[in-house]
């Protein structure tokens, strides 16, 4: 068996800190103003991720990153059918340890909490954002760490938006955390469309996401499947456009919005595209 890589030659994901942290910034900003207009007693209403309601979301939002600021985890009770792996019973422990708090005290701690972590964040050196770390994605970069933190409060923001029926207008789709949110979710497209799709070998994918979270994202199945820029001038041998807010839905597991237009159509080989589809979550 090979060595283990050092950490100078394992995979590294730089990215720009100013840009991640004004992401990071605006979905905590996004989410502490969509649950400022709550009442109380919408903090308790179910969300399309099992088991938890708004106020279980928002505990799971400050317990990660009350955990990224060094607060130990909270002793975890029994694990509920719907949590499957260790990751999950972290998140749990979190959620349970808030339960008992009222929407008015986790609003303060929502707001303590990203307070202290965005001044922690700003003055990080660049030296220890660029340092290779564990993330959920597996050795990378902080840097990369906080572009997943990016995607993962957002895609929280509009679970509350699902629950609470307050989805998200196209203007407010269109700032830098639904950017970068696309980013790390198109980071993870080459395995979503080989490994879980099953793209043939030799498939051309464009997946073009509609509406005001757009994107076109191209990948290559040629033994190893790669995101790439163009096809050098071939066209695609499978073509899917959804709506880029379906496809956040699709891609992290949860149920179509409902109210929210989106035809999936399919060009080429259909059959490869509803795979794909079929198969898109990969959110653990």
């Amino acid at each position: 068996m090979a060595d283990a890589p050092a950490e100078s030659q394992r995979p590294r994901t730089v990215l720009d800190k100013n840009d991640t942290l004004t992401a990071l910034f605006a979905s905590w900003d996004a989410i502490e103003a969509l649950l400022s207009g709550l009442g109380d007693e919408q903090w308790q209403t179910p969300t399309a991720l099992p088991g938890w309601t708004v106020h279980d979301v928002v505990a799971h939002i400050i317990g990660t990153e009350m955990m990224l600021s060094g607060v130990p985890t909270p002793e975890a009770g029994e694990r509920p059918d719907y949590v499957h792996n260790d990751i999950g019973a972290l998140n749990e422990a979190w959620v349970e340890h808030l339960r008992p708090e009222s929407p008015a005290s986790m609003m303060a701690k929502f707001r303590e909490i990203t307070t202290r972590r965005k001044a922690a964040l700003s003055a990080m050196p660049l030296e220890e954002w660029n340092t290779v770390t564990f993330t959920p994605a597996g050795p990378d970069s902080y840097g990369r760490f906080m572009r997943v933190r990016v995607f993962d409060c957002w895609m929280h923001e509009h679970d509350i938006r699902d629950a609470v029926g307050r989805n998200a207008g196209d203007a407010a789709l269109t700032g830098p955390d639904t950017r970068l949110a696309l980013d790390e979710m198109t980071s993870s497209m080459g395995f979503v469309v080989a490994k879980k799709g099953r793209a043939p070998e030799g498939s051309r994918v464009l997946l073009d996401l509609t509406g005001p979270v757009s994107r076109q994202i191209r990948v290559a199945v040629e033994g190893r499947a790669a995101l790439v820029e163009d096809f050098g001038g071939q066209e695609p041998t499978v073509t899917i456009a959804v709506d880029g807010l379906q496809f956040s839905r699709l891609a992290g597991g949860r149920p179509l919005i409902a109210d929210r237009s989106g035809e999936i159509r399919y060009g080429g080989d259909a059959d490869a595209g509803a795979r794909i589809i079929e198969n898109l979550a990969y959110v653990i």
